[in-house]
This record gives C-alpha cells, sequence and structure tokens, in this order.
C-alpha cells in the first residue's frame, strides 16, 4: 500500500511541478505582451499625432485651394496695375 501512496503522491508531485511550470511561463508570456502593448500604443499615439498634423496642413492647403478662383481673377488686372497698362477709352 505504501508503494501505491508514494506512486499517487509522485504523480500529483509531477502535475503540481507542471502546473507551477506552466503558470511560470504564462506569467511571463503576459509580461511580454502587455510590454507588446505599451510600445504599440506609443506607436499609435505618434502615428495619431502625425495625422493631427497632416489633416492641419490639408485643412490649409484647402482654404488656398477655395480662394485660388478669385486670385487668378483678379490676377490680370494686378499685372496691368503694377506694369502700369492704361486701358483706351
Amino acid at each position: 500500500m505504501r508503494t501505491k501512496q508514494n506512486g499517487r503522491n509522485g504523480r500529483i508531485e509531477e502535475a503540481i511541478a507542471l502546473l507551477v511550470q506552466t503558470q511560470a511561463a504564462f506569467v511571463q508570456n503576459q509580461a511580454t505582451f502587455l510590454a507588446d502593448m505599451a510600445e504599440s500604443a506609443k506607436r499609435f499615439a505618434a502615428v495619431e499625432k502625425r495625422l493631427d498634423r497632416i489633416e492641419l496642413i490639408l485643412e490649409g492647403h484647402s482654404r488656398i485651394l477655395e480662394e485660388l478662383p478669385e486670385t487668378l481673377a483678379r490676377l490680370p488686372e494686378a499685372v496691368r496695375q503694377k506694369i502700369g497698362f492704361k486701358a483706351h477709352k
């Protein structure tokens, strides 16, 4: 009976050792995962910051493009005045 008890205890001890080993690997994997997530969050924040700057630039370009037809329409008269051209009446 004693050998059966020792055999069972040995299997339980092996199972506990395997459980502890598996838990240690899980904790290590979790730490690596969390570090990767933190790095990803940092990179994502940097990308968002760049996109915000790009949006501001594009908004400025949009305003310029909206004003362009009016600016181009005034250009011939501005050139005439600059070179001193006077229309004959």
